[in-house]
């Protein structure tokens, strides 16, 4: 209707104006994304994890609706993933298709959404960490193998008999 006939401009529904988005943490580890959706004292909380998306839907404590929709950067194994719920937030672990290929982002777009942030207290750069282990495994091998190595005991013949027990008496 024009402007001045009576009617009030077009308004979204109220469900529609109090809905926002949750403080989404992320992180990427060689099995499994983590999300963490900040969301204190949470109810009716629903996860849906499918195999491209993840679609996260609460009420905070004051009866806020928060909806997230993530399009995934790659395919997940939505069977082998889960969620936990906390009274501070709700985590997601979410399996990945490709095992041990980093995630250079969370999102399908390459576009950051302001509520989506790197959880970088639990982040890691682990795609050098199969360098880092094999250094450590040859390491631990080469100290075995001068320990292992057949060489005649060191001589005792130096030690008194008596010196444990002249310690024992004079302490």
């Amino acid at each position: 209707m024009p402007p001045g006939s009576g009617e009030p401009p077009w308004q979204a529904p109220p469900q529609l104006l109090c809905r926002q988005h949750a403080r989404t943490l992320w992180y990427d580890r060689p099995r499994y994304v983590f999300m963490e959706f900040c969301v204190e004292d949470s109810t009716d909380v629903h996860v849906l994890i499918e195999d491209h998306r993840i679609v996260f839907s609460c009420k905070n404590a004051d009866g806020v609706e928060l909806y997230n929709e993530i399009e995934f950067y790659a395919k997940v194994n939505s069977k082998d993933s889960q969620d936990k719920r906390s009274g501070r937030s709700i985590t997601c672990f979410v399996r990945k298709w490709k095992e041990k290929v980093a995630w250079p982002r969370l999102t399908k777009e390459d576009i950051k959404p302001v509520w989506l942030s790197v959880d970088f207290d639990n982040w890691r750069d682990w795609e050098g960490d199969e360098e880092v282990e094999l250094a450590q495994v040859e390491h631990y091998a080469e100290l075995l193998k001068k320990v292992s190595s057949k060489r005649p005991p060191p001589g005792m013949d130096d030690l008194d008999d008596d010196s444990d027990s002249t310690e024992a008496t004079s302490n």
